[in-house]
């Protein structure tokens, strides 16, 4: 069940309307990660392609005009296909969901040869789905088995 409480700041519109404006995309959410100097879009999953723009054009002029890089996850309102959807290209065997003392932690299992990609350099890419699934369900941690 997805958490929705969440706004919006003025900056992150911004963003939202330009990559729309450029691509024709329904944009859902935008998030500003500082840590990693990048803006996360998230878009309905079937218009991931057109997000990104063939041979990734749309990215490379977003990432150009807001000297931040740019990466672009689908969407879902059911957690186990939003944690697939976040650590895509990882191919998730198993995601398991355990909670403690009211925290909540999801535990996903990749393919072993997916490991180093769904962690990303420095921790990027859990870092991506934890901030995604936090903003959506609540979730406290993630952690990639």
């Amino acid at each position: 069940m997805a958490n929705k409480q969440f706004k919006l700041t003025p900056e992150e519109l911004r963003y939202m309307a330009l990559l729309n404006t450029l691509t024709g995309v329904h944009v859902r959410d935008c998030i500003i990660d500082n840590e990693f100097n990048r803006i996360i879009f998230v878009v309905n999953p079937e218009e991931i392609g057109q997000a990104i723009g063939p041979r990734g054009i749309n990215v490379q002029r977003l990432r150009k005009i807001l000297n931040k890089n740019i990466e672009i996850v689908g969407y879902s309102d059911k957690l186990e296909e939003m944690i697939r959807l976040a650590l895509v290209p990882a191919r998730v065997k198993d995601i398991r969901l355990v909670e403690r003392a009211g925290k909540k932690t999801v535990y996903v299992s990749v393919e072993p040869g997916d490991k180093g990609i769904a962690i990303g350099r420095n921790g990027k890419n859990v870092a991506r789905a934890r901030i995604l699934l936090q903003r959506y369900f609540g979730i406290d941690n993630v952690i990639i088995a």
